[in-house]
């Protein structure tokens, strides 16, 4: 039997703001892309989002993005490369962690908003990402 991924992004809140219905849409879809802090998340927030998706047996991925709150990671930022690469590095090692600790482990990367049309991004995930990394379980 054929099957069909229905993905949505996931743990767009930030603090006190809300963003989406996590709770409702969760049950209904097979894997999240959840936020990493750049344009929205916060280690709360992605912790809630993963103990959710563990919960309904829903894949884990991370949704990486320009450093933007404010633009909600809309805006394209003039970037070294080897910045863009730390970032990236950055916001998956942090989902990647809450994700261990809950007994749950990536399985995708997703960039988020501008990140998804600049080419470093997309390059550096497919790359240069340590092969033997905590990420070696991302496909």
């Amino acid at each position: 039997m054929k099957s069909i991924d229905l993905n949505c992004d996931m743990g767009e809140s930030y603090g006190r703001w809300t963003l989406g219905d996590d709770e409702h849409l969760m049950p209904l879809i097979t894997s999240a892309n959840i936020a990493c802090g750049g344009h929205a998340g916060d280690p709360m927030v992605m912790l809630r989002t993963v103990r959710l998706a563990k919960h309904y047996g829903v894949a884990v991925g991370a949704h990486p993005s320009y450093p933007d709150l404010q633009g909600f990671g809309r805006r394209d930022l003039s970037m070294h490369p080897d910045e863009v690469r730390a970032l990236i590095l950055y916001q998956l090692g942090a989902l990647a962690g809450v994700a261990q600790a809950e007994g749950a482990h990536l399985v995708h990367v997703k960039p988020h908003g501008a990140s998804t049309i600049a080419p470093a991004p997309i390059a550096l995930l497919r790359k240069r990402l340590p092969r033997q990394s905590i990420f070696s379980r991302v496909r």
